[in-house]
């Protein structure tokens, strides 16, 4: 027992050590200093572990680790806790990307209503883009506003289109920005019912991603199940009969507790993922060049 009260000491100061870190990266986050290029993948993870709830998610992770090394003597435990907590989030909690996809999928679709009611009132583009800047819904009316204010600081139009693919990154949207574009080119007549049939489509999709995801959630809630009896049963064991456990109690029962453990975790995490989906490819990514750099400047 003594060496597995040190490895479990030594998990619990891995994690305290863990914490210094991210405090650390959160204080340097905000040194204020303007990036003199564009965000790197080490400066994405920098930004996103000095979130909030990043941290406050940390803490919890780092006390639930430390009560179970603590109570049970097990690092074993102090590691599975730790990582029940870090991932319970994801496994447990409800799916509200769907419902923000969808909103933000409406928005367009209202968007290309608008474009298409002010285009037929004999207007020009960039005449209804700058008239749909005050009236368009809430998911999308940050990246709109900021696509008017482009064009009225003398931007050209592909330009702007281009910079607004990129703040989007929307797949949905690169079907409506791309017939913009193609009509900025060509002074297309018939942009109207064009955006008109493209807004039909994406309600349609908003609604078939409404169905698919009555049909994923049958999965989530069958991995909440399954995460639910496994801890309630791990719980009842550990409080009732300890002495069923005994045999974790040994370094070799720590080896094979964290080798089953780990494949219930990557079977509960395979299940996840089949039950999230896959969001559809964009066909604009090359556009996410200077302009998304610079629309991310923007944004800090």
């Amino acid at each position: 027992m003594g060496s597995v009260n040190a490895v479990t000491a030594l998990i619990v100061a891995g994690f305290a050590v863990a914490i210094g870190l991210v405090l650390i990266v959160r204080g340097l986050a905000g040194d204020g200093q303007e990036p003199t290029a564009a965000p790197s993948r080490l400066d994405a993870w920098r930004e996103k572990l000095a979130e909030p709830k990043m941290v406050r998610r940390l803490g919890i992770s780092f006390g639930a680790a430390v009560l179970a090394g603590v109570f049970t003597g097990w690092p074993a435990a102090a590691l599975l806790a730790g990582g029940v907590a870090w991932f319970a989030p994801s496994l447990m909690g409800r799916d509200t990307s769907t419902k923000t996809e969808v909103a933000r999928i409406e928005a367009i679709a209202s968007w290309a209503e608008l474009l298409r009611d002010t285009l037929s009132a004999a207007a020009g583009l960039e005449q209804s883009i700058l008239a749909s800047a005050t009236a368009v819904p809430a998911p999308i009316r940050e990246q709109v506003q900021s696509l008017a204010g482009r064009l009225r600081a003398g931007a050209t139009m592909e330009e702007s289109l281009k910079a607004f693919a990129a703040e989007l990154a929307d797949p949905t949207a690169d079907l409506i920005i791309a017939a913009l574009l193609l009509a900025s080119r060509s002074q297309a007549r018939n942009l109207p019912e064009v955006l008109g049939s493209l807004a039909e489509a994406t309600r349609a999709q908003a609604a078939l991603r409404l169905r698919t995801a009555a049909d994923r959630a049958r999965t989530r809630t069958s991995v909440r199940m399954i995460t639910a009896v496994v801890m309630a049963m791990a719980f009842g064991l550990i409080m009732l009969n300890r002495s069923f456990l005994a045999p974790y109690d040994t370094p070799t029962g720590q080896l094979v507790l964290l080798l089953v453990a780990s494949l219930f975790g990557s079977a509960l995490m395979w299940l996840n993922k089949m039950g999230a989906g896959k969001a559809p490819a964009r066909f604009l990514t090359r556009l996410d060049g200077p302009a998304a750099a610079a629309s991310r400047r923007g944004r800090r």
